[in-house]
């Protein structure tokens, strides 16, 4: 009984650490801002084909909105949400992301232009996640929920479009994914912005990482 209540006491204080390092400590040090693009490794069944083939750590992202004093991500999953940033955070691989900012945040992000932001945003609220990456406002996927959001809400373009013909399609896990999702059709020409893109904008800089 002793053996089993320490074992009990031993994991109950390994999950504390780990809460610790990775749950309560992943944004204390981190002041969101309305505007804030945040970035981290998904665990979805996509995630390795997408850090692949964009060659970037990074395969999922959001815009963090302050609401009430708590902060929120707007994302594109399944369907469009918010999302508390404690459990965005917690989603992710290892608990780590990264925060940028817009580098003339304080003058370009301004009440109206949030308002406007929103606005955008409000459009694809519920939407579902487009698992086929096409340019279109039926479905939207993370980069591309962000990157409209920018593009017309405040006229800020964030990372370069491309085509699917532009990313590494050489990996195993990426030809495996296009395969399962395209069959022999794949859209190579398809414009796309992929959170790598995104990640390098000039525009933003680095205001958090854990």
């Amino acid at each position: 009984m002793v053996s089993i209540k320490r074992q009990s006491l031993a994991v109950i204080a390994s999950v504390a650490v780990w809460t610790v390092l990775f749950g309560c400590s992943a944004s204390s040090d981190y002041e969101p801002r309305n505007g804030d693009v945040v970035f981290q490794t998904s665990r979805s069944s996509q995630s390795m084909a997408i850090q692949v083939a964009t060659k970037s750590a990074y395969s999922h992202m959001g815009i963090v909105y302050v609401r009430e004093g708590e902060p929120f991500v707007f994302e594109a999953v399944q369907p469009v949400k918010l999302t508390p940033l404690a459990d965005w955070v917690a989603r992710g691989e290892r608990g780590h992301f990264v925060a940028k900012r817009l580098r003339d945040a304080n003058s370009l992000l301004t009440a109206q232009a949030l308002q406007a932001m929103r606005e955008v945003g409000e459009r694809f609220a519920g939407k579902d996640y487009d698992l086929y990456f096409e340019w279109s406002d039926d479905r939207i996927y993370c980069s591309e929920l962000v990157w409209k959001v920018f593009d017309e809400g405040v006229g800020i373009r964030l990372g370069d479009q491309q085509t699917i013909a532009d990313f590494d399609l050489t990996h195993p896990a990426v030809q495996a994914k296009l395969k399962e999702r395209f069959g022999d059709r794949i859209p190579r020409e398809e414009i796309v912005v992929s959170p790598a893109a995104i990640f390098d904008a000039p525009q933003l800089e680095t205001v958090y990482e854990n």
